[in-house]
């Protein structure tokens, strides 16, 4: 489930000097896997010496590249690694542990801060990150209700969401090397849990993917909710599980369940008419959805095999990609691509 964000959130320079790679969270082991990308994938980078212990859930790279962290289902539910066109040494685990099965995570966009949202309370953790975790930022004074999905920053780094179980499903603080007081509820509510939470590159916009019809709601930000945005016309077809913005934010897309899989809207300030979907679609449940930092390729992780499918992008799908020829070992959770 994604991600991410934050893969949502892109450096300027990535360690790979111009070079991009396309990393899949899944659910059998290994767990994690990396390809190089060029319109294309590469063959697989070799697996770290070190695995994550369990189902791989979502998976982002640090705004400079130089580092991979993955969260998974078994202790100690966060995986980070140096990440150099291929896997340095597992980084040592957080002195104050995740609690519980972890879904999302997301750097700051200065990479000074890493975000993990949990299944127990407090249900968000945030470290200070420099080569490694530093001692936990205090827990927000609001406590998020239940089960954190995902999390983001926005990209001035100003404001952090949480994308959550229970009303009112979405939780925004400001940040500023730790919580503030959180911001007051939209007026209109997500219809159910919240699953993704992402900011437009601009930091103009807030979307939402959730459970429930119509799946997906953006409010305008600055500082607080806007009144939300009417709903796209055509609606995303089953549960928002993932949205992601192109980098020039003039894309929208949900990764969700029933075929096609994956819908992508015009944005400007609003939902535009919705895209064709593609001519071969994700073979079943969208869970996460990214673009390629230059906005050239869409990725959709899912859950049934080959559990990636990436297709170019210029407004609109051009013709799938084929598969990698290692195929990631089971259900396809998160997705992101390195920052070029």
């Amino acid at each position: 489930m994604d991600p991410n964000s934050l893969n949502l959130i892109k450096g300027a320079a990535g360690a790979g000097g111009g070079s991009v790679d396309l990393a899949v969270a899944h659910a059998t082991t290994p767990f994690i896997s990396v390809y190089p990308w060029d319109a294309g994938f590469g063959t697989k980078y070799s697996d770290p010496s070190t695995l994550p212990t369990g189902h791989g859930d979502t998976v982002v790279f640090s705004p400079d590249g130089a580092d991979l962290v993955v969260t998974h289902a078994t202790s100690p539910y966060i995986s980070v690694y140096p990440w150099s066109s291929g896997f340095g040494t597992k980084y040592s685990d957080p002195g104050t542990a995740i609690p519980s099965t972890s879904r999302g995570c997301a750097f700051s966009p200065d990479g000074a801060d890493l975000a993990v949202t949990h299944y127990s309370s407090p249900f968000v953790s945030v470290y200070p990150w420099s080569s490694g975790f530093g001692t936990k930022y205090s827990d927000p004074g609001t406590a998020i209700p239940n089960t954190g999905f995902d999390a983001a920053f926005s990209p001035d780094g100003a404001d952090i969401a949480v994308a959550h179980y229970d009303s009112p499903y979405i939780s925004v603080y400001p940040w500023s090397s730790g919580f503030g007081t959180k911001y007051a509820n939209p007026s209109t509510l997500p219809t159910s849990n919240g699953f993704q939470a992402v900011f437009s590159p601009d930091g103009a916009d807030l979307a939402v993917g959730f459970y429930a019809p119509p799946s997906i709601i953006v409010y305008p930000w600055s500082s607080g909710f806007g009144t939300k945005y009417a709903d796209p016309s055509t609606l995303p077809t089953g549960w928002g599980y993932g949205v992601a913005f192109s980098p020039d934010g003039a894309d929208l897309a949900v990764s969700h369940g029933t075929s096609p899989n994956v819908s992508v809207y015009p944005w400007s300030s609003g939902f535009g008419t919705k895209y064709s979907d593609p001519s071969t679609t994700p073979t079943g449940t969208g869970q996460s959805v990214t673009f390629s930092p230059d906005g050239a390729d869409i990725a959709i992780a899912h859950n049934v095999s080959p559990y990636v499918t990436t297709y170019p992008w210029s407004s609109g799908f051009g013709t799938k990609y084929a598969d990698p020829s290692t195929p990631p070992t089971g259900v396809g959770n998160g997705v992101a691509f390195s920052p070029a």
